[in-house]
C-alpha cells in the first residue's frame, strides 16, 4: 500500500498528466493532420523563453506575471506561424525549426550567467512533474477546460486563428507542469498510435492515459525523473497500439 505522503506526491502529479493527455490529445490529431509536427516543440519553447525572460527582467515576478509573458510569447508566435502558414506554406516546417532553435539559444543565453542555469533549463525541458502541487492543478486546469469545450462545441475554432491561440493556451500551462518534452510527446505519440483510426481522439487518449500511468509509477519505483521516463512510456505505448492495430487488420 502507499503511504499517503507518496499519495500526497502522485496525486498531483497523475492529475497534471491526465489532464494534459486528455486536452492535448485532439490538438496533437489536428497538428498531425495539417504537417506541422514540430509546430509544439517551438510553441513551448517560445512559451519557456517567456517564463524565463519574466524571471530575468521582472523583479521577483508571481505565477500570474509569469504566466502571462508566456502566454504573450506563445500568441504572438501562434499569430506569426498563421501568418506563415497563409503566405509561405512551403517553407512553413523549416521557419517551425528556425522559430525553435532561436528561442531555445535565447533561452540559453539569458540563463549563460545564472548560477543555476542548467538546472533551469533541465526544469525547462524535462520538467518537474513529482514537484507539482494540487494548487498548481487548480489554476491550470480551468485553462484546459477552456481548450476542451471550445474544441468539442465550436468547431470554429480549430480553423485559422483559433487553433493557433487554442493551442498557445495548452502550450503555456503544459509547458509550467511538466516541461517542453512531455508536452511534445503528449501531442504527438497518441496522434500517431491515433492515426487513421475509426475513433482517433478515443484511441489517442487510451494512448496517453496509459503512457501517464505507466509513467508516473515508474518514476515512484525507479525514483527516476518522471518528465524522461514519461516520455518513454509515450513511445513504446503508441508503438506498441499501432502493432496491435496492424495485426488486427493484417
Amino acid at each position: 500500500m502507499l503511504s499517503s505522503e507518496m499519495m500526497a506526491i502522485i496525486g498531483p502529479a497523475l492529475a497534471a498528466g491526465l489532464i494534459i493527455a486528455i486536452s492535448h490529445a485532439p490538438l496533437g490529431i489536428e497538428v498531425l493532420r495539417r504537417g506541422i509536427i514540430f509546430i509544439d516543440l517551438a510553441v513551448a519553447q517560445i512559451a519557456g523563453l517567456g517564463l524565463i525572460a519574466s524571471s530575468r527582467f521582472l523583479h521577483e515576478p508571481s505565477a500570474g506575471e509569469a504566466q502571462l509573458l508566456a502566454l504573450l510569447a506563445a500568441i504572438l508566435a501562434g499569430l506569426f506561424f498563421r501568418q506563415v502558414e497563409k503566405y509561405l506554406p512551403d517553407q512553413q516546417e523549416a521557419i517551425i525549426g528556425v522559430s525553435f532553435v532561436l528561442a531555445a539559444s535565447l533561452a540559453i543565453l539569458l540563463l549563460a550567467d545564472h548560477p543555476q542555469a542548467g538546472e533551469e533549463i533541465q526544469h525547462l525541458l524535462s520538467g518537474q512533474m513529482l514537484f507539482v502541487s494540487w494548487q498548481d492543478v487548480a489554476a491550470q486546469s480551468p485553462i484546459y477546460g477552456l481548450i476542451l469545450l471550445l474544441w468539442f462545441l465550436r468547431p470554429a475554432w480549430r480553423q485559422g486563428m483559433g487553433f493557433y491561440v487554442l493551442f498557445a493556451l495548452a502550450i503555456t500551462a503544459s509547458v509550467q507542469l511538466v516541461g517542453v518534452y512531455v508536452v511534445f510527446a503528449s501531442l504527438i505519440l497518441p496522434a500517431l498510435a491515433a492515426s487513421k483510426a475509426a475513433r482517433p481522439n478515443i484511441m489517442a487518449w487510451l494512448c496517453g492515459v496509459t503512457a501517464v500511468l505507466s509513467g508516473v509509477f515508474l518514476a515512484v519505483v525507479s525514483d527516476a525523473p518522471a518528465g524522461p521516463i514519461i516520455v518513454v512510456c509515450y513511445a513504446f505505448t503508441a508503438l506498441a497500439i499501432r502493432l496491435l492495430r496492424a495485426s488486427r487488420s493484417a
